[in-house]
């Protein structure tokens, strides 16, 4: 699913325009963004939580050329599945 199918979902479910959805839509995502930049974890219960991960510097080697250069250190966001998530995704049949 991407984020126009998950507009329509939501256009669908909530009876809105469509118009109405992608604000909504876009208005969460954003939210979750600004949340994460400020360095807060963003938990959605019973799915899951997102959180940034430090990664420090680090000599890597281009595998092209195999010349050594120096990766600057980095944020990156980590999300971690929820137990409630993780049991209706493995849902036995």
């Amino acid at each position: 699913m991407n984020k126009a199918e998950l507009t329509e979902e939501v256009t669908k479910r909530v009876k809105v325009s469509q118009k109405v959805a992608k604000v909504v839509v876009d208005a969460v995502f954003e939210e979750m963004v600004n949340a994460l930049r400020r360095g807060d974890r963003v938990e959605i219960r019973g799915f899951g939580s997102f959180a940034i991960r430090n990664y420090g510097s680090y000599q890597g080697r281009n595998p092209k050329t195999g010349v050594t250069v120096n990766v600057l250190p980095k944020k990156l966001p980590f999300f971690k599945v929820g137990k409630e998530l993780k049991e209706r995704v493995d849902l036995k049949e």
